[in-house]
């Protein structure tokens, strides 16, 4: 359980640091044999700030339980 508190944490820390993932996408607009139009799309994933919040405090949590139960 200690292993999974310090992903949770790392995890958390690192969707502080990095508010979302940016990502181009290309789409084929048009077909027509041996003519294609493609068009390339910038996409976003964003998470919330509470999400890295709830991540850290899980993780904490767990690395607390985990010294407890041996403790």
């Amino acid at each position: 359980m200690k292993i999974a508190g310090i992903i949770l944490i790392v995890a958390g820390v690192l969707m502080f640091i990095f508010r979302g993932v940016n990502f181009t996408q290309e789409k084929k607009v048009i077909d027509l044999g041996s003519v294609e139009v493609n068009k390339e799309e910038k996409k976003t994933i964003a998470w919330p700030t509470y999400a890295g919040i709830i991540a850290v405090v899980g993780g904490i949590v767990l690395v607390a339980i985990d010294r407890k139960n041996k403790g």
